[in-house]
């Protein structure tokens, strides 16, 4: 099994003309690759995911596998709040040579404890790589409670957690029901040190897009023992950091992309839309302020 204690950026989709801009993905998986992270995840939120047709997500996994090759995991996003669905998706993805899924908490249809933990077994149950649980209540309004994820980690194939809700309180309680086998990710950039120093692993990040090599360094040092240094650090770029979640995500960050001319259009599919100028003003101010522009 691959190493999924790392950092790792869920991958913005780039768009030009509303069709998948590969030279745009180019650039930017060269500039995290060359920054050091340690993979990425593919049609997650991040990408846009509700918007990606099946086929443009077979293309763009297979495009970011022929650039990185086996030297990185990939991660496929593969969830919905449809379990035969998710099931059906994350076929697919152990088919297309994914490393793991990154199965979001069921939205929308608000499932009781005993429902989240049944959906998650059967996706583990039907696939051989690793599943990745998601808990992410700002979007899913339902919340995987401690106890679920504590039984949902003896089941074969349940490899760990995106933990997303930036409660670290929640976060170490998971920590603590699961044992340090049970694999932590941070979902939440800018709780992400803190997190690293209740025990946790690596973080899916949105910021890494804009700072790779910052985010990279700050699990570096914690792991050295300077948490001192990397919350001294984090507190420069948390500004930036709230910048990138100013609007819903991924509009900030594909800005911050463009701005920085590794994407060259900063546009989304519909209903989502581009930073508002104002916005836009605010996030160059600061990118600049920090240095990456």
């Amino acid at each position: 099994m691959k190493n999924f204690r790392g950092t790792f950026t869920a991958l913005v989709t780039p768009f030009k003309n509303d069709k998948v801009d590969y030279a745009s993905l180019d650039r930017l998986v060269k500039q995290q690759l060359d920054a050091g992270v340690d993979g990425f995840v593919i049609n997650g939120t991040t990408a846009e995911s509700p918007t990606l047709t099946s086929s443009e997500v077979v293309e763009i996994f297979k495009h970011v596998r022929s650039l990185c090759g086996d030297k990185v995991p990939l991660i496929m996003g593969t969830g919905s709040n449809n379990t035969a669905k998710t099931i059906e998706d994350s076929k697919k993805a152990q088919e297309l040579g994914a490393d793991a899924v990154l199965v979001v908490v069921p939205y929308y249809n608000k499932p009781p404890q005993r429902g989240l933990y049944e959906h998650f077994k059967a996706v583990a149950s039907a696939i051989s790589i690793p599943t990745i649980l998601y808990n992410v209540p700002g979007r899913t309004i339902t919340s995987l409670a401690v106890e679920t994820v504590r039984d949902l980690a003896k089941v074969p194939g349940v490899m760990g957690i995106k933990e997303a809700s930036g409660k670290i309180d929640l976060a170490q309680e998971i920590i603590n029901a699961c044992g340090k086998d049970f694999v932590m990710l941070s979902g939440d950039d800018g709780s992400y040190v803190e997190f690293l120093a209740t025990g946790g692993h690596g973080v899916i990040s949105v910021a890494t897009h804009v700072i790779p090599k910052q985010m990279v360094q700050w699990k570096t040092w914690v792991s050295e023992g300077q948490l001192e240094k990397a919350r001294a650090d984090i507190n420069k770029y948390m500004d930036l950091i709230n910048l990138l979640f100013v609007e819903a995500n991924p509009i900030p960050v594909k800005k911050a992309l463009q701005l920085m001319g590794i994407l060259e259009s900063a546009s989304l599919r519909l209903p989502l839309v581009e930073l508002s100028p104002a916005h836009t003003e605010n996030l160059k101010v600061e990118m600049k302020k920090v240095g990456v522009l």
